[in-house]
């Protein structure tokens, strides 16, 4: 008897393959990511540093307050200067440029508070952490649709009440709420999306470029906007709208069937079917195949189960170093606009719009010469524009800053392009059962990488290159590891945890033969 998980696969086929349905999906699913955007790149404007001067007086002008004005000095960023013999300046009060409202001169945070921007930042990634493995839990336990909802009913309340913060410290209390909702949408939303796609389309999914086409749009709010307040005014209402457009989508069948709720999982079935203008396949065989495995259905996934079973425990450590990787990389590029040369507006909407070709590459790669290779290729690319970056930044040679910045771009391009590539080989190489759980938790580990990003931004500062050196040599281990996956390209999602282990070197020549390598 043919196994469930290929059942699944030849019903999304005979149910219309990539259709309306799929269309409706895949268009709620995408328009929400703006809110998922929006948050967290908030920090890249919010924590920027507008251009500021301190004032200083001497102490016998402080005592004489009628020349306390003809007295001042003003020093463009200097947090002190050293003493004039008996006559020490002190700090009288700091100016800052006005074309920019962040929360840095909201609250003051610079010179002994300069720390606080990036702390926030990674308060913030910290929520995504946390969210990875609660998402992968709740979405595998409860359903993937319920999870997905909650994700962005956590970002709207959040963001409203972060326009109203009173202080840094609320405001970090809240940023980490904001992580926490992203965090759940990230580690839900492509694993729901793939459960209703063909194979053939999956690739198509990760790589659709959403995620930087509203990156950039908020780089062009932020120019527009100019104010962290109403940024998260604006980040709300278009949050809330997008939770509405929930309301329209079904929960996935393969997670109905995957946890024996056959009878809801028919109703989805035929939705699907009836939404594509196709008549409904004959599911007997799929029934009696689910009701032959139901011994399992009390079955509790945990964790644990991502790392016991099979070879699992290989590819899930393999696959943590790659998605840390990934999420220290992206982040420390994102997070280092400011330190790049030019405008900030135009670098950050420079940094959102080279994702675009990054992430439509990796599709076309994927389905042309698959996942591994893919993956190498585009960890390599990376790899090699962050290490000229790193040596740029420690040598001397004519235009070196916008040589800087142009192989800061090339270096995200790569892993912007590298990222979608692994998100789509990571949800192929675990089944159903476990799927939203591993990638979850790798969707956590990342958020290491991204929780440490902001404070080598800052320590970048002072030891030049130290970014992206760690970046390049991250991106190339992770070419190297890529290679160690076996490949999944045209193969079926398996549903089922199998008993028996995988073996890796059988699959990896069978894939070679297949793929003429």
């Amino acid at each position: 008897m043919e196994s469930l998980n290929i059942l699944l696969e030849d019903v999304i086929d005979k149910c219309g393959g990539f259709g309306r349905f799929q269309w409706t999906v895949v268009s709620v699913a995408m328009l929400s990511k703006v809110a998922c955007a929006w948050g967290i790149l908030m920090m890249q404007f919010g924590g920027a540093t507008p251009d500021w001067w301190c004032q200083w007086t001497n102490d016998s002008a402080i005592e004489s307050t009628a020349n306390n004005e003809s007295r001042l000095l003003e020093f463009y960023q200097a947090c002190s200067l050293p003493g004039n013999g008996s006559t020490p300046l002190h700090c009288f009060s700091v100016r800052f440029s006005n074309d920019m409202n962040t929360v840095v001169n909201e609250w003051g945070l610079i010179c002994d508070k300069d720390w606080v921007t990036s702390t926030i930042t990674t308060i913030q990634m910290g929520g995504l952490l946390v969210s990875g493995i609660l998402a992968g839990q709740l979405s595998d336990t409860f359903g993937r649709k319920p999870t997905f909802v909650l994700s962005l009913l956590i970002m709207t309340i959040s963001n409203l009440i972060a326009a109203f913060s009173i202080s840094w410290e609320m405001f970090a209390v809240l940023r980490f709420l904001i992580g926490l909702g992203s965090g759940i949408y990230l580690a839900t939303m492509y694993i729901y999306m793939i459960e209703f796609i063909p194979k053939k389309y999956r690739p198509m999914i990760t790589a659709f470029p959403a995620f930087p086409i509203f990156a950039a749009m908020f780089g062009l709010m932020a120019w527009w906007l100019r104010d962290w307040k109403n940024l998260h005014y604006a980040t709300t209402i278009v949050t809330a709208s997008t939770l509405l457009s929930t309301l329209v989508i079904p929960e996935s069948f393969r997670w109905l069937a995957s946890r024996y709720k056959v009878e809801k999982s028919m109703e989805v079935i035929k939705k699907v079917a009836r939404t594509n203008n196709r008549e409904v396949p004959d599911l007997t065989k799929l029934q009696d195949v689910i009701y032959k495995s139901v011994g399992e259905s009390n079955k509790k996934f945990t964790l644990i189960d991502i790392f016991r079973h099979g070879n699992f425990l290989q590819t899930s450590c393999l696959l943590m170093f790659c998605w840390l990787s990934c999420g220290y990389s992206y982040y420390a590029i994102t997070f280092g606009v400011g330190q790049l040369s030019g405008s900030l507006y135009v670098n950050m909407f420079l940094l959102s719009v080279v994702e675009i070709p990054g992430t439509l590459s990796s599709w076309y790669l994927n389905n042309r010469i698959g996942r591994r290779w893919t993956c190498c290729l585009l960890f390599m690319i990376a790899a090699v524009a962050g290490l000229v970056a790193a040596t740029l930044q420690i040598v001397d040679v004519p235009d070196k800053a916008s040589m800087i910045t142009g192989f800061s771009l090339a270096a995200k391009l790569g892993v912007s392009a590298a990222w979608p590539a692994l998100m789509t080989y990571t949800t192929e190489l675990y089944p159903t059962v476990i799927r939203n759980i591993s990638y979850g938790f790798l969707s956590s580990v990342s958020r290491v990488g991204a929780m440490i990003a902001p404070q080598i931004v800052h320590l970048n500062t002072k030891v030049p290159g130290l970014l992206y050196f760690l970046f390049g040599g991250s991106m190339f281990l992770s070419a190297i590891i890529s290679l160690m996956f076996p490949e999944t390209k045209g193969k079926a999602l398996e549903d089922q945890i199998q008993t028996k282990n995988i073996d890796f070197k059988e699959t990896e020549k069978t894939n070679k033969n297949e793929n003429g390598i």
